[in-house]
């Protein structure tokens, strides 16, 4: 079975109540997460958090509104290479790097895996792919962050065949084994952004969903408390989205499969020195 090892990749903040409604006006930290997953067919990564190159690419022009409206903290030991690293795992170990979507905050660490094949989602990546400038931003897209090889190394996930999912895993019932041994199984989780991907993944103690961005803050889908209005200026479409939330929900009150969201604030990731 798969293991999954989560790393906290830098954090930005926002007001509590843009991501929950009712929850108030204070400032909530909000970690961006990666996570290594280990399988019989090979070392996967899911999402990469922040990394130096976000700070460049958003010091200059238009991406500036980006670090403007995302207040971001990112430090040196924070980066994902030598988190890994330390874990005793190199670059060049990872076979594929799966994104769940193309928001700066997922994919800022591609270009520190060179060696990496890419996998995303075909609908989430034309998209994006072209945009500069105010409608780059306007899809949390910044495309200095992409490698200038991409289109060489990139693959989609809509290529693997859809394939019946166990029962326990109600509401969803199929999803695409992109590690061919039964251990990743990508699923659509849409409303947050155009494209946006879920991962089952399968450990001895059963089964984990990385559900990335579908839900801001586990209050989210345990009571069915959607993020601010105000949220769907950058959030693709509210319908999909609580669509989408409904079915986490579902599968939270199931209590067959554990839900990982990529910026809850727990201490659920490996421990790195110098942190406080």
């Amino acid at each position: 079975m798969a293991s999954i090892t989560a790393f906290r990749v830098g954090h930005c903040t926002h007001p509590s109540c843009m991501v929950l409604k009712g929850s108030g006006f204070a400032s909530r930290c909000f970690p961006s997460r990666a996570y290594l997953i280990d399988t019989r067919a090979g070392l996967y990564l899911w999402d990469t958090g922040y990394a130096d190159h976000f700070r460049t690419a958003t010091s200059k022009g238009v991406y500036r509104m980006y670090a403007w409206v995302t207040p971001v903290v990112f430090d040196a030991h924070e980066s994902l290479q030598g988190q890994l690293r330390a874990h005793g795992v190199s670059p060049g170990d990872i076979h594929t790097l799966l994104l769940s979507h193309f928001h700066a905050d997922h994919i800022a660490g591609m270009r520190d895996f060179p060696q990496a094949r890419l996998m995303a989602s075909k609908t989430g990546w034309d998209a994006v792919r072209g945009l500069s400038g105010i409608p780059a931003v306007r899809q949390a897209f910044v495309p200095e962050l992409l490698p200038l090889d991409i289109a060489d190394r990139l693959s989609f996930v809509e290529s693997v065949p859809e394939t019946a999912l166990p029962a326990a895993l109600h509401p969803f019932t199929t999803g695409r084994d992109v590690s061919g041994t039964g251990e990743i199984y990508i699923v659509e989780l849409p409303g947050h952004a155009i494209g946006h991907l879920g991962a089952f993944v399968l450990q001895d103690g059963g089964w984990t969903l990385l559900a990335s961005d579908a839900a801001w803050v586990p209050e989210s889908f345990q009571q069915l408390r959607g993020p601010s209005e105000l949220s769907f200026i950058i959030q693709h479409k509210r319908a999909p989205y609580y669509e989408t939330l409904h079915r986490l929900h579902q599968l939270h009150r199931g209590g067959q499969a554990q839900i990982r969201i990529t910026h809850e604030d727990t201490d659920d990731y490996a421990p790195v020195a110098g942190r406080p």
